[in-house]
């Protein structure tokens, strides 16, 4: 009897198993008495270390929910992207894996967007951990250098507690929301990243440095916010009115950033 709950995981476990190359035999040649493509069931659940009657019953709908361990298992023996794993969860009802840390790495695509933008539209990458990983010539004009010294200098969240290079180029009710937001995302990075060492040592950095920051962090409060209205003293234009937009890469966890003038504030 099929499992009711997710019909799908066992035609998806047979379709994968078609595709998997059978082995060679130990004088070359793959094993040319195989009637259907793929592996056999047996050699699948050796390379995933279960066993094979257990494996029968999944691909047959009769096995109770497998658990995460079981899954990340078939995972690797499938030899699975990031996106066919997080499917595989998914179609056994459970959450695909988090990252252990954000990607350092830049899509190519994104970086090409961002040389394609209107050249007077500041723009940033920022990845989970909130470490700027890219910046346009607009931003840098904006804020000057969005990098500094020292292990954090290039984290949102400790230039805006430690120094002037974010919450000196707002008013008072724009620094008092940056301090809001950046305590809230850290809070963020911190529960997708909770044994994040690099985080650890920001959030003691911190601590230690910031009255104001303790204040802001004693309060508990978590979230991302992806719209936001900043008023922003640029250094040659003056105060300028921006709508920024963040969107979101989530397979390498970065967060681009975008500063809109607004039109009526031209």
């Amino acid at each position: 009897m099929q499992h009711a709950d997710y019909p799908d995981l066992g035609g998806y476990l047979r379709r994968r198993r078609a595709m998997m190359a059978p082995p060679r035999a130990a004088d070359g040649p793959r094993d040319s008495r195989r009637r259907v493509p793929g592996l056999r069931r047996q050699e699948l659940a050796e390379i995933a270390s279960i066993s094979v009657e257990y494996y029968t019953r999944l691909e047959q709908g009769r096995a109770p929910r497998p658990s995460r361990d079981i899954l990340a298992a078939l995972a690797r023996a499938f030899e699975l992207t990031a996106a066919e794993r997080d499917h595989l969860f998914r179609l056994a009802g459970e959450l695909p894996p988090e990252p252990s840390e954000p990607s350092s790495a830049v899509r190519p695509g994104l970086l090409r967007l961002m040389e394609r933008l209107d050249p007077a539209v500041p723009v940033t990458v920022h990845d989970g951990r909130l470490d700027v990983v890219a910046a346009n010539a607009a931003a840098v004009e904006l804020f000057g250098s969005v990098t500094g010294d020292g292990a954090y200098g290039r984290n949102i969240v400790h230039r805006a507690f430690t120094g002037p290079a974010f919450a000196g180029r707002l008013d008072e009710d724009g620094a008092d929301r940056l301090f809001r937001a950046a305590a809230a995302e850290l809070r963020a990075a911190m529960s997708r990243y909770p044994q994040d060492p690099y985080l650890h040592g920001l959030l003691r950095d911190l601590t230690a440095r910031s009255p104001v920051f303790r204040e802001r962090w004693e309060r508990g409060e978590v979230g991302v916010w992806r719209s936001a209205f900043k008023r922003l003293r640029h250094p040659s234009r003056g105060w300028l009115d921006f709508e920024t937009e963040m969107l979101h890469d989530p397979e390498r966890d970065h967060w681009f950033m975008l500063y809109t003038l607004r039109t009526d504030a031209a």
